[in-house]
């Protein structure tokens, strides 16, 4: 080694590659060109928290050195300082690196060797001298010198956010958003970019309004901070809360009292930025038993019921249909007899305006909507198929034999305009609707979609109400049950591989609350390769990933060879943190299944070609929605953009769009609702016992469409089975639609 590690405790040179990056502690592992190196080339590792970093910067390094048992020295970091480069190939570093958009490895180098060490002053005063280098243009030195110039602004208003812990992609925001003047709004309006900015919450605008000298109580602070926990409730799942328990939960949070909070609330119902429901025939109520709501569930909500109340008043627009003679005629065509309960959910669907219909895995679900979709066909009766995913969608179509979407391309969203195209002005060119999955519907989106009902539509919503409810607010199907304004056909009784499948079977053990472990091995090497279902007993987190591993490297390759490791395979994790948490469990298998190709870094991870990636947002533009999964197919360092294929669709994403994706080696079981994956492995630990609930093994369980690997402590199996006190979600939905007697 060049460089002594017995008595430098500092360093200062050029940072030469970034290995490895965790976003949330900023924690880096790097490669490093010290200047005191007696070999110039001589590189060093170094580790520690280094925010913002960017390859060629100059850094100036304090730390110590330590011995790693497999990677030999490397120099821990306690503190840094970083300066732009300025030697020349620290410059050519640094604009070869794909952060300044334009700028790639090959201009890089010819403006480097028009400019040397002026690069930079050239590039912030004299820009016009980029016409002098061969192959750029007017245009091109015009895109260059705003990018340069965005990045430095990035880059100053990155230094001075570090202390408040924003991310990268945050910063990325705040220039799109506001260029130059971002740091002024920051300091100027620090609430207004919690409001305005999409990641940028609360508490992060919080610190930095504290520390510019925002008095505790102030009203902006206090408005700001109801709205974050109204907003902070939402995505727990309610629409609505309690005016007293709103107080309860905002007074800790902002260390403030109860009257300050009461006097809030009052002001934002005033400016209708919240909307306050009185109890339903109360003359006097008590204070703080008022329903509290953010106009945007409160309307959602209004609509709902409004379709609700419409289409039970309008007539059918069906023709004349004997709903005996079409079930039997369904019957021949199948070429059986309906069960009871299979009957009376056709004729449900067939009579009602409304209807819904729920059951769990193998109860007959398929059965009807095949029947009532031939039923509809023979009538030519324009019948619309649907459901909140695109595997979900896939799905319908396939058992219906119809065509099929998922709701946001039926309903058509207009991003110039901010909403779909569907909606109670032009309704959908449908007479029948059949929505699938309902239980995943969430109030904005079940809005959207019912609005666009034409009033002599008939409306069939598909759910298991067991699964877990909406991944965004509200409870709509449960709601609509509670009101028994809309007949319910309830199927119970398992028809489908009677006694043969343990999938279907361990799941209604599972919603029935029988704790008993399903057949289990305590070796990945044991587990009977014809079973659908196998419980593979792991010890610790840490044999857990082993075996998880070992399942998609050695065994589903040996044992069905037909399924890729990669796409057919599906991890659904309890819990996001923790050693067999998402996170982790996508580090590990990324390493394990796709180890060799180099990538470009992100906030959740380093994004490779050939990783399974998922959308965590919804994305109007590329047609991509939350919990979309696609497969990444390129990667270009030069100018720092990524392609991945979601279903038959390519899309690029560059940097600012990489916190829209996460590695989806394993996911949440949260996110694989509505969907089926060929094979499905479930660790499951007593460390999610913050997790553990019966619904949520349950929709685990129900995911697998071949093969289903639970892989854990049969303690967890036992906890999760017997949690069925799952919190319930509040909303005003019901109320809505029952009115003040309800």
């Amino acid at each position: 080694m060049a460089v002594s590690p017995a008595n430098s405790d500092n360093l200062t040179g050029v940072l030469e590659r970034i290995i490895f990056f965790n976003e949330e502690n900023h924690y880096t592992i790097a490669e490093f060109r010290p200047d005191s190196a007696e070999d110039k080339a001589a590189k060093v590792t170094i580790t520690g928290p280094l925010p913002g970093v960017q390859c060629g910067e100059t850094l100036h390094l304090r730390g110590s050195w330590t011995k790693h048992a497999q990677h030999g020295d490397q120099f821990k970091i306690d503190s840094f300082r970083s300066e732009l480069p300025s030697s020349v190939y620290g410059i050519r570093k640094y604009l070869g690196s794909g952060l300044v958009e334009g700028i790639g490895k090959v201009y890089a180098n010819k403006i480097v060797d028009a400019f040397g060490t002026s690069t930079f002053r050239v590039l912030s005063e004299e820009s016009g001298k980029l016409h002098d280098v061969p192959g750029i243009g007017k245009k091109r030195a015009s895109a260059i010198k705003k990018a340069w110039d965005d990045q430095r602004a990035f880059r100053e208003l990155y230094i001075f956010l570090q202390t408040y812990g924003v991310t990268t992609g945050q910063c990325v925001k705040l220039i799109n958003k506001y260029g130059g003047d971002a740091k002024r709004i920051l300091m100027e309006e620090p609430y207004r970019v919690a409001r305005e900015i999409d990641g940028i919450g609360f508490k992060t605008a919080d610190r930095i309004a504290i520390n510019l000298g925002y008095a505790n109580d102030a009203p902006p602070r206090l408005d700001a901070g109801l709205l974050y926990a109204m907003e902070t409730l939402q995505e727990e799942g309610h629409t609505a809360i309690l005016e007293a328990g709103l107080i309860d939960y905002a007074a800790p949070l902002l260390e403030t009292e109860a009257r300050y909070l009461e006097a809030r609330i009052n002001a934002l119902v005033e400016t209708k930025q919240l909307v306050r429901h009185a109890p339903a025939g109360v003359a006097a109520p008590l204070p703080g038993s008022s329903l509290i709501q953010l106009p945007v569930n409160d309307r959602a909500e209004q609509k709902i019921a409004a379709t609700i109340t419409r289409l039970g008043k309008t007539g059918s627009g069906l023709p004349p249909i004997k709903t005996d003679a079409a079930v039997e005629w369904a019957e021949q065509k199948a070429g059986f007899t309906f069960a009871d309960q299979q009957r009376v959910g056709l004729k449900n669907a067939l009579v009602s305006k409304i209807s819904i219909l729920t059951g769990g895995p193998g109860t007959g679900k398929t059965t009807i909507l095949r029947a009532l979709v031939d039923i509809l066909k023979a009538k030519k009766i324009r019948v619309h198929l649907a459901a909140p995913t695109g595997r979900a969608a896939q799905r319908l179509a396939e058992t219906t034999g119809g065509f099929a979407s998922t709701i946001h391309r039926l309903l058509k969203y207009d991003p110039s305009k901010g909403g779909f195209v569907a909606n109670e002005h032009q309704p959908l060119a449908t007479d029948f609707l059949i929505v699938d999955e309902a239980s995943m519907l969430d109030t904005r989106l079940a809005a959207a979609l019912l609005q666009a009902v034409p009033s002599r539509a008939h409306l069939l919503l598909v759910g298991d109400i067991d699964q877990l409810p909406s991944v965004g607010a509200g409870n709509v199907l449960k709601d609509l049950i509670a009101t028994e304004h809309v007949p319910v056909t309830r199927l119970n009784v398992i028809y489908r591989q009677k006694g043969q499948s343990q999938i279907v079977t361990t799941a209604h053990a599972i919603n029935a609350g029988e704790p008993g472990l399903p057949p289990s091995v305590n070796e990945v090497a044991a587990a009977q390769a014809w079973s659908d279902l196998t419980f593979i007993v792991a010890d610790s987190a840490e044999d857990c990933i082993r075996k998880t591993i070992q399942l998609c490297t050695e065994f589903i390759p040996a044992h069905y060879h037909w399924f890729n490791p990669i796409n057919d395979v599906q991890i659904l994790a309890p819990m996001h943190k923790g050693t067999a948490g998402v996170s982790n469990l996508n580090v590990q298998l990324q390493a394990a299944l796709n180890p060799h190709s180099k990538g470009l870094r992100g906030p959740h991870g380093e994004y490779r070609p050939r990783d399974k990636v998922i959308q965590l947002r919804n994305n109007y533009d590329k047609n991509l929605f939350n919990g979309d999964i696609g497969v990444i197919t390129a990667i270009d360092t030069e100018t720092g953009t990524l392609t991945a294929k979601f279903d038959h669709d390519e899309h690029t994403f560059d940097r600012g769009e990489f916190g829209d994706l996460a590695p989806a080696y394993a996911i949440s079981i949260h996110k694989s609702q509505g969907s089926e994956y060929p094979v499905v492995i479930v660790p499951l630990l007593k460390a999610h016992f913050m997790m553990l609930q019966r619904n949520l093994l349950y929709t685990a369980i129900t995911r697998g469409k071949k093969k289903v690997f639970i892989v854990g402590e049969p303690a967890a199996y036992g906890m999760a089975v017997r949690a069925n006190d799952a919190r319930t979600r509040t909303t005003h939905l019901r109320e809505k639609i029952t009115g003040p007697a309800a």
